[in-house]
């Protein structure tokens, strides 16, 4: 499979400091081709799936040995809850929650910052014995969010939710729930920004420091500084680890939440992030080392990161590539 022409030079920066280990090479980019009005690039049942105003194309394995891409059929939609907010999804679940949704379209909160006024009064779940539940915000707060992220936090074979909640006077945290004795209740959360019309994006969860227990990483104020901050579940807590700034995974009023991807990139079982940094004219790999964020590489970008980052094995030799998009509608991978 050969490079597509990408005439810029790829940065490589120290690894953790004090660690006695060398940098990893930073990946080469590959273009795998472009679309008009490229929107997102999303992973449906573990392909790649690229959205355009067009359509939707796949990844596909060229004759001569590079990748391009090809019209797909428009997928099946699924029936979707009549209270779902707009722009939100329907997020599966494999443990005891079957399905998790935002609802009850508010208006009370007024930023904008996800492309309307319209935010979330309510979280929604649907648990695998089929039963719906329900968390409803008092009214100065909102779920400023379009995708709950499902995640085994602490190993019990249950699901957490991640969401972001908004208030008045507090603006964004990151906030954790979960069904237990038979409802949907708030189980953990980190402090609020502390101001109103300050948002966060979450990166996900991973286990960032190689104990084997899953910690949380948010963007706060991505589009104001962009800081990158790892949190660990301590009761009822979420309290911070470490925190790093100028980095980037939202553009103001865009539907694209998931701007970076979790996973173990140099496998010394830590996981890793990779996510643009603040200008979004580079993507940058962040590793936690000695209590500290750590810039393990940088590759800087032709346009900006405009689409969702997502892992997949495109050329198939069983490690996850760096899938993404650009601003000019180029689709790009970053073999591993």
């Amino acid at each position: 499979m050969r490079a597509g022409a990408l005439a810029m030079a790829v940065i490589a920066a120290a690894m953790t400091a004090g660690s006695g280990h060398a940098a990893e090479p930073p990946p080469r980019p590959i273009e795998v081709g472009r679309v008009s009005g490229l929107k997102d690039i999303l992973l449906r049942n573990g392909a790649v799936r690229v959205q355009a105003e067009t359509g939707d194309y796949e990844i596909l394995d060229l004759p001569d040995g590079n990748l391009g891409l090809a019209p797909v059929a428009a997928p099946e939609r699924m029936p979707v809850p009549a209270d779902i907010i707009p722009h939100a999804a329907i997020v599966p679940g494999a443990r005891d929650i079957r399905a998790a949704w935002l609802a009850g379209p508010t208006e009370r909160y007024r930023h904008g910052v996800l492309g309307d006024a319209i935010e979330a009064a309510t979280l929604k779940v649907e648990t695998a014995g089929g039963d719906i539940l329900a968390y409803q915000l008092p009214d100065h707060a909102v779920f400023e969010d379009l995708t709950p992220r499902l995640v085994d936090l602490d190993g019990d074979g249950r699901d957490e939710i991640l969401v972001v909640r908004s208030s008045a006077g507090l603006g964004a945290a990151i906030v954790m729930l979960a069904v237990r004795d038979g409802n949907l209740q708030l189980i953990a959360e980190a402090p609020p920004i502390g101001r109103a019309n300050r948002w966060l994006n979450p990166v996900g969860a991973g286990d960032f420091d190689g104990d084997g227990r899953k910690e949380i990483a948010v963007v706060q104020t991505p589009h104001i500084g962009g800081v990158l901050i790892l949190y660990r579940v301590e009761g009822r807590r979420l309290v911070e680890m470490a925190r790093a700034h100028g980095y980037a995974t939202h553009v103001i009023g865009s539907t694209v939440l998931g701007m970076a991807s979790v996973l173990d990139l140099d496998g010394n079982g830590a996981d890793d992030i990779v996510l643009p940094d603040q200008t979004r004219g580079r993507l940058v790999a962040v590793g936690y080392a000695d209590q500290a964020l750590r810039v393990l590489w940088a590759v800087p970008q032709r346009a900006t990161v405009a689409t969702s980052i997502v892992l997949a094995d495109l050329d198939r030799n069983g490690a996850a590539d760096i899938v993404y998009g650009l601003s000019d509608g180029s689709v790009w991978m970053l073999p591993r």
